[in-house]
């Protein structure tokens, strides 16, 4: 009863049309009613072990892949929804890549480039911590960065973010096309939240090699990013590749609510271990008969 809570709950946050979609009608603290943290890692367990079995399906039948996006502010919790939720599957079938700033050589690219370059192959979900969308949201907040990029005068117009995330939707909707399932979680953490959450970074030394001054000076801008993100949470949630905009305050609540979102996305895909054709039953059946003659031959030797 308590999972179909926490799957009703993040099903809550699922965004498919963004025309009308507003940032303060989702909740930091989410709704959490009929859930408890002291109940959470008994159900995170459970769900997760369901995800392993979907996953094994899902590289069995290797014709699907599953792209699962993180988008957040500093402190969000991004690193440990992806340990909590993902820690559990097969490593040989899912793979992370964590998304710094460009380099010289990616900033002469276009900006989905090395994105496209880290996509799972099918049969596997890749999470990408950061993505595509930090064209969006970092480089709208600050002008310098998309200055490194070095457009051309022309592209650089009023249209540009506009023409991003068109760029970026009609993307999105090509990987649908070719049978990829994209799920974009924005993990919605409240100002005051951060703030307790950063001074834990300065108060607790084993946890000082997290603060980076920048996160501080990011805070400055926070309605900036706020506008950012909704603007592209907006333009681009659409039923092929959905936003999840999850209560951050509470990172128990956060990571029920991911993975109950990815298993109902697989559970919808439905994978199935392939059949063998008759010819295929026959080699296998010959291959049983030969293994049992052994044992046998074995025993009278």
């Amino acid at each position: 009863m308590s999972r179909d809570i926490a799957r009703a709950q993040a099903q809550a946050c699922r965004v498919e049309d963004g025309a009308s979609f507003r940032l303060e009608d989702y909740s930091p603290r989410g709704d959490g009613k009929g859930l408890s943290k002291q109940q959470a890692p008994v159900l995170l367990q459970e769900s997760v072990r369901q995800l392993a079995a979907l996953q094994d399906r899902l590289a069995a039948q290797d014709r699907h892949a599953v792209l699962a996006i993180f988008q957040a502010m500093d402190t969000a919790g991004k690193d440990g929804a992806i340990k909590h939720v993902f820690s559990g599957l097969n490593p040989q079938g899912c793979a992370v890549y964590s998304f710094k700033a460009p380099g010289p050589e990616e900033l002469d690219q276009d900006f989905l480039r090395r994105h496209i370059l880290r996509l799972p192959a099918r049969g596997q979900i890749g999470i990408h911590n950061r993505s595509w969308y930090e064209e969006v949201l970092v480089a709208r907040v600050h002008p310098a960065v998309l200055e490194r990029q070095r457009l051309p005068a022309e592209v650089v117009t009023e249209q540009l973010w506009e023409h991003r995330l068109e760029d970026i939707s009609t993307f999105e909707h090509y990987l649908h096309r070719q049978g990829y399932v994209v799920l974009k979680f924005f993990l919605h953490l409240s100002r005051k939240e951060q703030r307790k959450r950063l001074l834990a970074r300065i108060d607790t030394p084993a946890k000082n090699w997290k603060l980076d001054p920048s996160d501080i000076a990011e805070r400055r801008h926070w309605d900036a990013y706020q506008d950012a993100y909704e603007a592209a949470i907006r333009g681009t949630a659409r039923p092929y590749a959905p936003w999840y905009v999850l209560p951050a305050d509470r990172k128990w609540l956060t990571r029920l609510l991911v993975v109950e979102a990815m298993v109902a996305a697989l559970e919808k895909l439905d994978p199935q271990y392939p059949k063998l054709d008759p010819a295929g039953m026959e080699r296998l059946e010959a291959a049983g008969a030969m293994l049992r003659a052994e044992e046998d031959e074995a025993g009278r030797a």
